[in-house]
């Protein structure tokens, strides 16, 4: 039974709009730092490049996209009364954001003081944002599965956060870590809860509304709803045991959990892609198509974790985590996100307007707030990029096209994305100055 959506507490619409026109920018960046920077980006994970263009995704695209996206969720979806949303998004966007630049700009240019200044922002601005947002779900009286899942996500994104705040302060200021716990085991932790126990439970939380009601198919299977978010906290929990003394004798229990982790990410693809394959409408619009591919990528992903793990001699041990993340962060993660504003943007877009009244105002309707072949046009090139990106793994000489590819499709979205928030700004106005007159 889905809940019922209580428009009434929707905050402003220049709450979640602030996050969404800033998101496609920085991943425009993120592309321009592989085209400038070229092949030595996809030698390793661990190469400047790498870890700058992964941040600038991840807390920049990701972390603005998703933000914004749940107070307008957990407000319509919850019923909850979330504390001055305005105020939040002026404290928290700004933050985030610098928190950001400071992070990317000191893996690519060494400086260690931009890691405790990115601390600070993030964790300024988070924590102000996990309290609000925490208290708006604890109180709201909704108990549906979403809003159970949601306050998970919130919580892996605190554990994410404080272990992302201890890294950055640990390379901020040169210190040594304590000699039983092991930096890298510590990056993988920090690295799991934030796209497993964040990212991808806010996904799976919010797809068992959005799924059915935009896609037109079938719900969920209420098992399914139920057993996946805490079968998923439950293998992150067990993830973090590496991080006990005596790493060595962990890495059996870090082995299995992981295969554990990526086989239900592949399980909640193939849920997807079924109930998308029994859909009521045959249109494939480009929010489905931007969907499918994401499931496709996540499946993608388990399989090729699952292979590397059990074949390990069939890929470069130093590309396999670039190919895994590419799968994950412009595969399935930016292409979810893309899908969503695409419809986000324009529902609010009606939404507001008709709040605003203007009887006797030719309002346009949902689909003429975005042009179709201009969401396909970027589509097909967000697709292209991921292609690029994928090839350029084996063969490193692509890395400068898929660079410019992605830039290309990101600065694509924003354009749409912008000419969305001008037609709202272009009919307020018409609609004001008729009210005033």
């Amino acid at each position: 039974m889905q809940p019922a959506l209580t428009f009434e507490q929707a905050p402003p619409i220049s709450v979640p709009y602030r996050f969404f026109l800033t998101a496609p920018v920085f991943g425009a960046v993120a592309g321009l730092v592989l085209a400038v920077l070229g092949p030595e980006t996809f030698e390793s994970r661990w190469s400047a490049g790498a870890l700058a263009m992964t941040h600038l995704l991840v807390v920049v695209f990701m972390l603005q996209a998703m933000c914004g996206s749940l107070l307008q969720f957990v407000a319509v979806v919850a019923g909850a009364n979330i504390w001055r949303p305005t105020l939040v998004a002026a404290i928290v966007h700004p933050l985030i954001t610098a928190g950001a630049l400071c992070l990317a700009s000191a893996f690519l240019f060494g400086r260690p003081g931009l890691f405790l200044l990115a601390a600070g922002a993030f964790v300024t601005g988070l924590s102000f944002f996990l309290t609000v947002m925490a208290v708006a779900l604890l109180r709201t009286p909704a108990r549906s599965v979403s809003i159970h899942v949601l306050r998970l996500a919130l919580l892996g994104l605190l554990v994410s956060v404080v272990l992302g705040a201890t890294l950055a302060v640990t390379l901020g200021l040169g210190l040594n870590l304590h000699p039983w716990l092991s930096l890298r085991a510590l990056i993988d932790v920090h690295l799991a809860w934030g796209l497993g126990g964040w990212a991808l439970m806010l996904v799976i939380g919010v797809s068992y509304l959005v799924v059915p009601m935009f896609q037109l198919t079938p719900a969920y299977p209420a098992w399914i709803t139920r057993a996946l978010p805490v079968a998923l906290f439950v293998v992150l929990c067990l993830w973090t045991l590496q991080l006990i003394p005596d790493v060595d004798r962990m890495r059996p229990l870090q082995i299995g959990t992981g295969l554990a982790g990526v086989t239900l990410a592949g399980s909640y693809a193939v849920v997807t892609l079924w109930l998308q394959s029994r859909r009521r409408r045959r249109y494939t619009d480009v929010t489905f198509a931007l969907w499918r591919g994401a499931m496709l990528s996540l499946l993608a992903f388990a399989a090729s974790w699952i292979a590397f793990a059990v074949f390990p001699q069939i890929a470069d041990p130093a590309r396999v985590p670039v190919w895994i993340g590419v799968l994950v962060l412009p595969g399935a993660f930016l292409s979810v996100i893309t899908g969503m504003l695409y419809k986000i943007m324009p529902f609010l877009n009606w939404l507001h307007l008709q709040r605003l009244g203007g009887a006797g105002v030719a309002m346009p309707n949902m689909k003429q707030m975005i042009p179709e072949s201009s969401m396909r046009g970027q589509m097909l090139v967000h697709f292209t990029a991921l292609g690029l990106l994928l090839a350029a793994v084996p063969w490193t000489a692509l890395a400068v096209p898929a660079g410019l590819a992605l830039m290309a499709s990101c600065l694509w979205l924003e354009w749409n994305l912008v000419g969305a928030a001008r037609l709202y700004a272009r009919y307020r106005d018409i609609i004001r100055a008729g009210a005033a007159k």
